[in-house]
């Protein structure tokens, strides 16, 4: 039932509205009346009704100033003007107001219930189809979710100009504007449970994080955050150059709380330097991502700073094995960071890994303990990986341990090409389980888009994965989303139904995975362009 309100000082023109028109029958419940406009609004902002019904002239506020501040707070409103003079200056005020409907006194019930009547199959449309947008948005989330990666990938990349970021921006809604910049991403790490498909098969306490993450940086315009994959996310600062240090403490401490609260204990957050260009995003982006990669020496320390990374690679002056200490030279450190490195950060970690035992690196003896190390680190995270060893060790290994156990200088050039070669494999390792996975979702997909329960994570869940890492995989492989994908492959069946068949839409929208054909002629005009109808015809 729509609620409707009734304002007339006339009590007898007031009393006759009220009691002798059937609002059940024309699908409304009379929810109020006043007998003028200051003694109303205070009652309409609390019952907030669907359709207003005021007369024009009263004391203390007439129709129209009561209409002018009710559409204010309330726009989707409907209001009736009744007034029992004919005035074409009243008419004009009231429809710059807002107001749907104007009558004259004397009302008759056959005018009234028309105009009832049209306004309620108007809110109902109103909100059918807000509805069907907010359904339609929030199955379109994803695309905005990876559009924003997408673009956000080549802004700190480097690629675009200044103009050009601006002008992409406004495409998708991103509001850039800012004095000064900071970054700060946020590694939550995810361990890998599915040997089948090397992916992240997520705890639910870390979606939840990720989750609780957003809901409050969403509350702040100073702060933008995003997924950048599986376990990293990130939260771009804007304000005044004055206010970045306030800023960025203020985000990493709710990152602890929320991180906290939550019991995790596996987390680093990288905290940027502040750049005052949108074209000097990408710098930002490298430091933190330079910080971010030395988490895997500092594994209890949750905050990392560029100070982090400057006191840790200039060490100290003694020199000597005691001077180096032995946490720095736990096998674990190196398969950590082949689990989860990026080989963007190769260079950062062989760097601060050996920055880390630098003060004993003059000790021949010392650097043959060390590639030992590094080589059986390396092997044994591969043979674990199930990878051939024989696979990342060089043609010419023998040459290069001969030449780093003489010079310390070399040490860096071997370890960079052992674990660079390990990554490469993991990663083409991974892409193929990633693809095979894919292949698995998609047939999954061709067999089932028609169903309406079709889901992503019920793809996930049949193919044995989280649905964040299917989605990261699907979007990466495919570069469409998987609501679009779907969305796709109905329309298309739904064209070839509607040109092949003499089936009515609400067939067609059952047969292609819609259980509301108004649902489905919605998201068809959406993506296709023109109604079904219009298709069939061939307009």
């Amino acid at each position: 039932m729509l609620k409707v309100f009734l304002v007339e000082d006339e009590s007898i023109v007031r009393e006759g509205l009220k009691n002798n028109i059937p609002w059940r029958e024309y699908g409304y419940a009379f929810t109020g009346e006043a007998n003028d406009g200051e003694m109303a609004l205070p009652m309409i902002r609390k019952i907030r009704p669907d359709v207003l019904i005021t007369d024009i002239r009263m004391p203390f506020m007439d129709g129209l100033a009561l209409s002018q501040i009710v559409v204010q707070e309330i726009p989707e409103i409907k209001i009736i003007i009744i007034s029992g003079y004919d005035e074409f200056e009243y008419a004009q005020r009231a429809i710059r107001v807002g107001v749907e409907q104007y009558l004259l006194k004397p009302i008759t019930r056959g005018a009234l219930r028309k105009v009832l009547l049209e306004l309620r199959e108007k809110i109902e449309n109103e909100r059918e189809q807000k509805n069907y947008l907010e359904t339609f948005q929030n199955e379109m989330k994803e695309y905005e979710d990876y559009a924003r990666r997408n673009f956000l990938e080549r802004v700190f990349g480097g690629v675009l100009s200044a103009r050009q970021i601006y002008e992409e921006a406004v495409k998708i809604s991103l509001n850039l504007d800012g004095p000064c910049y900071n970054l700060i991403l946020l590694n939550l790490m995810v361990k890998r449970q599915n040997p089948e498909f090397g992916g992240a098969e997520e705890p639910e306490i870390y979606e939840r994080v990720r989750e609780a993450l957003l809901r409050y940086f969403m509350r702040f315009p100073e702060y933008l955050t995003f997924h950048w994959n599986i376990s990293l996310l990130g939260i771009l600062i804007k304000g005044e150059a004055e206010q970045m240090e306030e800023l960025a403490k203020r985000c990493v401490d709710n990152i602890e709380r929320i991180c906290t609260e939550e019991n995790i204990s596996q987390w680093h957050a990288a905290v940027g330097e502040p750049v005052e260009r949108l074209s000097l995003l990408s710098e930002c982006y490298t430091k933190a991502n330079h910080i971010l990669a030395h988490r895997f020496f500092h594994p209890k320390e949750h905050i990392l700073t560029e100070k982090d990374t400057e006191d840790y690679l200039l060490g100290n002056d003694a020199k000597g094995f005691e001077a180096v200490d032995s946490a720095k030279m736990n096998p674990e450190i190196i398969q950590r960071f082949l689990r989860e490195g990026k080989k963007e950060e190769l260079d950062d970690f062989v760097k601060g890994y050996l920055a880390g035992v630098k003060e004993a690196l003059g000790s021949r003896m010392f650097r043959d303990y060390l590639l030992l190390n590094i080589r059986f680190s390396v092997i044994n995270y591969m043979e674990d990986a199930g990878i051939d060893k024989q696979a990342i060790l060089p043609e010419d290994e023998y040459a290069m341990v001969r030449d780093a156990s003489v010079n310390s200088g070399d040490i860096y050039e071997y370890m960079r090409k052992l674990l660079g070669q390990a990554l490469a494999l993991r990663d083409k390792e991974s892409v193929n389980q990633g693809k095979r996975m894919l292949k698995k979702g998609l047939e999954y997909i061709e067999e089932n888009f028609s169903n309406e329960d079709l889901s992503l994570n019920t793809v996930a869940g049949v193919i044995g994965v989280s649905g964040n890492y299917f989605s990261s995989v699907f979007s990466q492989e495919m570069q469409i989303t998987f609501i679009e994908y779907v969305t796709k492959k109905r329309m298309e069946k739904a064209k070839k139904l509607l040109r092949q068949t003499e089936k009515h839409s609400g067939e067609i929208a059952a047969q292609v995975g819609y259980k509301d054909p108004h649902y489905f002629s919605f998201v068809f005009k959406k993506t296709v362009g023109c109604t079904p109808r219009e298709y069939r015809s061939g307009k």
